[in-house]
């Protein structure tokens, strides 16, 4: 027996004053109403219900049975109606995960925009270079660069980045510009850590993938000290598309080896299912396809 079935059934008779006029309203049969009556007043131990050939009244223990079960109904209602609510209109609070440079420079004006646009909705924009479990820490949704291993969470391709080699134009005077791969040992360069686990640098030339050692002048863990350095005329240095846009735009950094790039990866946006999808997640993700252009290929 399904409680909340038998407690329907039973408010549905109370209010009906009968078995058939309750089977109508709930859609069943009468008899289907007569079993979930006679399973709830068994397991209560207490008869809830007077029938007699003309009517159905309470008894003292149906009376305050009812009050309770109506009670008890209302606060299931509220709280699907809740939950389907929060289906339909985005509230209450979103998790983002985002890698550190990229959230602080591209998602967090679009968490910005979000919050101005839904009133009911909190943010907390967590930002990480480490891959995280989305389940386990309590995430919605994250923004992930890179290529995704096999798992259960469902990616939505939202953009492209490449990993590009850069220089100052000083520098490139004085030394040269590299046209192949292999230049690179003729030259100082600087080494972004969190680009890869070895100091190799990645290309390819001639349909097939090779990896050139570097000895760099400078290393960090900082793309922003990298970049700040490579401006200052210190080497070349290989970073994502978005880390070094300001300085290209700007002049004070230029791309070199572009025809030796590997493939742009992707960017992507995951969450763990597409099953019931809240409303939060996916006005979120909408709005990244409307306001932003992640396509740094």
């Amino acid at each position: 027996m399904d409680r909340l079935d038998a407690m329907q059934a039973f408010v549905a008779v109370a209010d009906q004053q009968g078995f058939a006029p309750a089977a109508r309203k709930l859609g069943v049969s009468p008899s289907a109403v007569t079993r979930l009556i006679a399973a709830l007043e068994e397991r209560l131990g207490a008869r809830l219900l007077q029938r007699t050939t003309r009517q159905v009244t309470l008894t003292d223990a149906g009376a305050r049975y009812l009050e309770r079960a109506r009670r008890i109904l209302s606060d299931v209602e509220e709280a699907e109606d809740a939950v389907e609510g929060e289906r339909t209109r985005p509230e209450g609070r979103l998790v983002i995960s985002a890698p550190v440079g990229f959230g602080r420079l591209h998602v967090s004006p679009v968490v910005t925009a979000y919050l101005k646009r839904y009133g009911g909705v909190g943010v907390d924009l967590r930002l990480t270079d480490r891959t995280i479990n989305l389940v386990e820490d309590g995430v919605d949704v994250a923004v992930r660069i890179g290529h995704l291993p096999d798992s259960t969470l469902v990616a939505r391709h939202v953009g492209e980045m490449r990993r590009i080699v850069v220089a100052s134009p000083g520098y490139l005077k004085a030394r040269g510009e590299p046209r192949r791969p292999a230049d690179i040992a003729d030259h100082d360069t600087i080494q972004f850590g969190a680009m890869a686990a070895g100091p190799d640098w990645r290309f390819v030339e001639d349909g097939r993938e090779i990896r050139i050692a570097s000895t760099p002048r400078f290393a960090s863990n900082s793309s922003d000290a990298a970049i700040q350095y490579a401006e200052q005329d210190g080497g070349l240095t290989r970073v994502m598309a978005y880390q070094a846009a300001e300085s290209l735009k700007a002049g004070r950094l230029q791309i070199v080896l572009a025809a030796f790039e590997e493939p742009a990866m992707p960017i992507h946006i995951v969450y763990p299912t597409t099953r019931l999808l809240s409303a939060k997640v996916r006005t979120f993700i909408d709005l990244v396809t409307e306001i932003t252009d992640w396509h740094f290929g």
